[in-house]
């Protein structure tokens, strides 16, 4: 009896669907297989089994299978077998069988799987099973079923070594390498999902790069100029080469011509080509590039702003496109292009398309040729390649790319540049490269003490080579040049280790207008009038004088005439000749250069008031201390260091009314925009009074003036001047230092041992009184020349007389007789008077008045000769009345310039 509804099964019957087997039940599909039940005794019958679901029961269904190879046998043969092994489940005695066949497999299975295949073969189709539409079984009875019927035997289809006909599907829902495929839809929405994300990425990255702002120092470098002091004549272009100019200063042609080499939809691309890039990125792999793939905008992008780096690399190449593209959107097309042209290096040095004309064409970008402008743009591409090709002779790179060019703009606007393949085959002819060194000669000198002067105010090199400057020097080049040639002229024949430099400075401005430190830069570096610091000797004793006047002391004070003299800390000083009587004026013992008397001015005021004036004339202070605690008193007749620029310039508060500018080589520094960066220093420092300088002067004149003067040499014969001569002791040091009103220049020569570098002397030939004033006198004739002729101020006549020392006696006055014989006239003896001129006869004038030295000729110049007795001339009888000591300067008579004495 079937079991009750809802009730457990019995046993030998199927369960209900999800309910658990009993002893000797079948398990559902896929369930778990239970024991059976105890063995029955003997004699019991064993319930027939149940039919399998789907299929007939094991007697009616039960057909044999063809081995493989044959045909297919039937018969009761194996469906006996089946149904013996089906419903035999215990044998008699109580003893459990093994449930499987001689294969190994389980006799349920096996007949599930022969049920199953004679169903498909009846019906055309695959076994199926329960729940399944078409009767399709599961995996696992497939298998069964092939290895009841052989086909899973080894070495058959479907065994340990052979091949089913249905391996692709024995596992669930089965397809084999299909099931690793994913379906349309999903790929789809995969696609779809990334590409999002792609663009996201994209969008999110181009909005987070900025347009840049900064500019990189190299785009915008632009080498300085150097000029003379008319600010035209150049002395030197130093670092980069380029001259920016605007878009309307480069022709049409010009522009077509690098838009057609480098990118040739330039202006109608958005700052990108993409075409572009997949063209470069063929013909780089066909060898036969000849365009880039970076657009104009792009180029200038990376060139021009700050923040792109030139590293080759995914990420730079993404952000220089975003660039590009902003750029695009925020500068017109002329904006880029300019840029772009101001920017780029074409070779030889020049960066940007106006140094570019001017290095291979000497013109500027305004005046190039279509033919140049192609040529030009030719370059762009590898401007160090085609040097390197044009400096071996080689032209055939760069006439290959010039007609590439010349190709480019024929289809940018064939109406234009049509011919030109055809009229102009062969490049426009370049100039040689210029190779100028500027440093070569005196320009080496100039360009040196500029960048110094410009260091010293806040401009290093590297910002003169990188900023673009215009640099307005004060050196004025007619007499840069008349001193070389007056110190070469005279002192041609000296020993080459005789050294001479040469100083002029404006005392109205401090400008140092002209020098000579040495003949060519490049040879000795060494600049001898700004750098070689001697003793100044006697040409130092102006600023002692100035300071005896500052003090309220008179030029009609008497000083010791005769040596030595003791001073404190100082070595007994002589003079190079003594004065007759043993006293001298202040006039005559500068005209003489009297040691002893300007030892006693220094003690009288004090060494510290003579450093004061000197150090604010422009000598060098701290030299100025340590020479006065080295040497004392020794400081008054001139034992400390100067340079010929110091000199010069330190000798211009008596030129220009006491006061002082400070030295200076460079005018102005304008920028590129022509904003003025350092304007020139134009307020002086008034270091002693007017007054005093007055009267410094009279005595300075003396110097040249006055027949025993050791100056007279420097005399010109069309103004005055005013000076003091120079030689220190062994004569290692010879100096003359003089000025008219417009131009104060110092001379200082020296000698160096070539080998040990030490001073020697320079021998008795060479006194400040020779040498240094001929040279003086030859440069300044040359300076002087067309220029105004001014007269110094007259005397001030300030002061107060002070002796240090007594004055000379009075000279006896001659006894005048009456002659006998004379014509009586109304005028008695007054028209007999011997000294006719109305002054003091005896030579010895307290109130400054002083008559013309014996000899002396007031020439046309000379304004003092309308001042006679107001203190401008010298002592009657004084000069001359004593020879000159062995070593003394002596006044030469005036050689012409380039002679020798």
């Amino acid at each position: 009896m079937p079991p009750q509804h809802g009730g457990p099964p019995q046993h030998g019957q199927m369960p209900p669907n999800g309910g658990a087997p009993q002893h000797g039940q079948m398990p559902p599909n896929g369930g778990a297989r239970h024991p059976g039940p105890t063995p029955q005794p003997s004699g019991t019958p064993r319930p027939a089994a149940m039919p399998y679901p789907g299929g007939a029961g094991p007697a009616s269904q039960t057909t044999a299978m063809p081995q493989p190879g044959g045909p297919r046998q039937g018969g009761p043969a194996p469906r006996a077998a089946a149904a013996a092994q089906t419903t035999a489940m215990h044998q008699p005695g109580g003893t459990r069988q093994r449930d499987t066949d001689p294969t190994g497999r389980r006799a349920e299975a096996a007949f599930e799987d022969t049920q199953a295949m004679l169903a498909a073969q009846a019906g055309g189709g695959r076994p199926s099973g329960p729940g399944e539409p078409g009767g399709r079984r599961r995996a696992r009875g497939g298998r069964a079923a092939d290895a009841s019927m052989g086909l899973g035997a080894p070495g058959g289809p479907g065994g340990p070594d052979g091949h089913g006909p249905d391996d692709d599907e024995d596992e669930p829902g089965g397809r084999g390498w299909k099931r690793f495929i994913p379906s349309w839809k999903i790929m789809m929405a995969s696609f779809v999902v990334l590409s999002a994300g792609v663009f996201g990425m994209i969008a999110v990255a181009y909005a987070g790069t900025p347009v840049p702002t900064g500019v990189q120092d190299s785009a915008v470098d632009q080498g300085s100029a150097i000029y003379y002091s008319d600010g035209k004549g150049l002395i030197a272009r130093l670092g980069t080469k380029r001259n920016p100019v605007t878009i309307d200063k480069i022709p049409l042609w010009v522009q077509d011509a690098v838009i057609a080499a480098e990118n040739g939809g330039f202006r109608e691309d958005s700052g990108i080509d993409f075409p572009g890039m997949v063209r470069s990125f063929v013909s780089t792999v066909t060898g036969t590039q000849v365009q880039g793939a970076s657009t104009i905008t792009q180029q200038m992008a990376r060139g021009y702003y700050d923040g792109l780096s030139k590293e080759v690399s995914i990420q730079r190449k993404i952000k220089e496109i975003f660039v590009a593209v902003k750029i695009n959107k925020t500068l017109s097309k002329n904006q880029i292009l300019t840029q772009y042209l101001n920017t780029i290096y074409f070779g030889r040095g020049a960066y940007g398309i106006d140094a570019a004309a001017q290095a291979f064409f000497n013109k500027h970008v305004d005046k190039l040729t279509k033919e140049q402008g192609a040529y030009l743009a030719g370059r762009i591409q590898n401007p160090d390649a085609f040097d390197r090709a044009e400096n071996a002779k080689n032209l055939g790179p760069t006439q290959a790319r010039y007609a590439y060019v010349l190709g480019q703009m024929k289809v940018l606007d064939p109406a234009k540049y049509g011919s030109l393949a055809s009229t102009s085959p062969t490049a426009p002819k370049r100039i040689a490269r210029q190779t100028k060194d500027y440093y070569q000669g005196v320009n080496g000198y100039m360009i040196t003490e500029v960048l110094k002067e410009l260091k010293a105010k806040g401009i290093s090199q590297e910002a003169v080579e990188q900023g673009g400057y215009k640099i307005i020097s004060t050196f004025d080049k007619r007499l840069m040049g008349a001193a070389k040639t007056a110190v070469l002229n005279n002192t041609s024949g000296l020993s080459k280790e005789i050294h001479t430099g040469l100083a002029a400075v404006d005392p109205r401005n401090g400008r140092v207008i002209a020098f000579y430190g040495g003949s060519n830069f490049a040879k000795k570096e060494w600049n001898d009038a700004f750098m070689s610091e001697k003793q100044a000797a006697s040409a130092f004793k102006p600023y002692v004088l100035a300071a005896w006047l500052e003090a309220g002391n008179s030029l009609n004070s008497y000083l010791l005439g005769k040596g030595p003299i003791e001073a404190p800390g100082t070595k007994p000083i002589k003079n190079s000749h003594d004065i007759p009587g043993g006293s001298v004026n202040v006039v005559r013992a500068t005209a003489e250069s009297v040691n002893t008397a300007f030892v006693q001015m220094g003690e009288e005021v004090g060494l510290d008031k003579v450093v004061d004036i000197a150090a604010g004339a422009g000598i060098n202070e701290e030299n100025l201390k340590k020479t006065e605690k080295d040497h004392a008193f020794a400081l008054t007749i001139g034992s400390g260091p100067v340079t010929p620029v110091q000199q010069a310039g330190g000798y211009s508060i008596f030129a220009n009314e006491g006061k002082h500018f400070q030295n200076h080589v460079v005018i102005k520094v304008v920028k590129p925009d022509g904003t003025t960066v350092i304007p020139e220093n134009k307020q002086p420092v008034q270091v002693i009074s007017p007054e005093s300088a007055a009267d410094a002067l009279v005595a300075l004149q003396a110097v040249v003036k006055d027949p025993q003067g050791t100056g007279k040499a420097a005399a010109l014969p069309d103004r005055p001047v005013a000076g003091k001569t120079g030689t220190n002791d062994d004569n290692k040091e010879a100096w003359f230092v003089g000025f008219t009103p417009q131009l104060s220049t110092a001379v200082g020569m020296y000698r160096q041992d070539g080998k040990t570098n030490a001073e020697e002397p320079l021998g008795d030939a060479i006194q400040g009184a020779t040498y240094p004033t001929r040279v003086w006198q030859a440069f300044m004739a040359e300076a002087m020349k067309g220029k105004e002729v001014m007269q110094f101020p007259p005397p001030a006549n300030v002061g107060m007389p002070k002796d240090l020392a007594p004055k000379p006696a009075p000279k006896p006055t001659p006894t005048v007789t009456e002659d006998p014989f004379a014509p009586d006239g109304d005028g008695g003896g007054d028209g007999s008077d011997w000294s006719g001129d109305g002054g003091n006869s005896d030579g010895n004038d307290d109130n400054g008045g002083m008559d013309q030295p014996e000899g002396g000729e007031c020439l046309p110049w000379d304004g003092s000769c309308d001042r006679r007795d107001d203190g401008g001339g010298l002592p009657e009888g004084d000069i001359g009345d004593g020879g000159a000591a062995p070593g003394a300067a002596v006044g030469p008579d005036h050689q012409p310039s380039g002679q020798r004495p």
